[in-house]
């Protein structure tokens, strides 16, 4: 049987780094180059990501699975000196993604951004430091795996409840499943909050 001409990676294989209304928050849609094997992408090139300003030094690779529709989790973040930058990736089912702009003294501060990752779009959110992320799981036994810049620093977590007047997020619907501790995360003070990372940086 023939095996038919295979792609050319003499023509490179590219990502494109779409920009998000928050600065330096971007949805990555990594090229697909394919023949009749299948196809061939980049998730990562350190080159191109310090062209858009983004981390490309990650100390840890993380795989969250989320069993049924309708998962919340989130909305997470670390203070100073332990804000991470993440890379998020949805390798089973779909999600829909949440950052929140947390930076004292950004344009933005308080505003958030959502996007559709799923299996089949490919797509990446680039969550930078200073951001607050949470996702919600739209298909049953949803897998996601997400690059972070920074170890796990318990003391310095915080949370954000998911429905916050404050932020106004509108989600996909209720949750269905949420942890006790992310149901538990109390409204946002932006005050409390500017407080608190002056003191840290």
């Amino acid at each position: 049987m023939g095996a038919g001409p295979p792609f050319n990676f003499d023509k490179g294989i590219s990502m494109k780094f779409i920009e998000s209304p928050l600065n330096g928050a971007f949805v990555i849609e990594p090229e697909k180059k394919g023949d009749q094997r299948g196809f061939f992408s980049r998730l990562f090139c350190s080159d191109l990501f310090r062209e858009h300003g983004i981390e490309s030094q990650f100390v840890q690779v993380n795989h969250s699975k989320s069993h049924i529709k309708g998962t919340l989790r989130g909305l997470h973040y670390q203070l100073p000196p332990k804000e991470e930058d993440k890379i998020v990736r949805c390798i089973h089912g779909a999600i829909f993604d949440v950052i929140v702009d947390l930076r004292p003294g950004s344009e933005t501060f308080g505003e958030p951004f959502t996007a559709h990752l799923s299996q089949e779009n490919g797509l990446m959110m680039v969550v930078p430091k200073g951001f607050a992320h949470g996702f919600y799981s739209l298909e049953p036994d949803t897998e996601i795996i997400y690059w972070v810049s920074e170890s796990y620093a318990p003391k310095l977590e915080r949370g954000i409840r998911w429905d916050d007047p404050f932020l106004n997020i509108k989600w996909p619907g209720q949750p269905k499943v949420i942890s006790d501790k992310d149901a538990g995360h109390e409204n946002f003070d932006p005050m409390m909050h500017k407080e608190a990372y002056a003191t840290l940086v």
